[in-house]
């Protein structure tokens, strides 16, 4: 898995994981519960995965739909 976009922004990460499964590429959002639990303090970001095999293309959809500046570096 690897590492797309770590991110506090609900709605950012909300719009992502929700593009990339209208793409049907395997998204996973971590630690949406450790950042529940710090509260709002941004501590603990949320952070969007896919699998090694969907980098390439889910990087080429999310920068299509204008977050390029949000991606990770590769």
């Amino acid at each position: 898995m690897r590492e797309l976009i770590r991110s506090n922004d609900i709605v950012l990460m909300g719009f992502a994981e929700s593009l990339l499964q209208g793409a049907e590429i395997p998204v996973l959002v971590a630690d949406i519960h450790m950042s529940l639990l710090e509260g709002s303090i941004g501590a603990f970001a949320r952070r969007l995965l896919v699998p090694d095999d969907y980098v390439t293309e889910a990087r080429r959809l999310l920068e299509d739909a204008g977050l390029a500046h949000e991606l990770r570096d590769a």
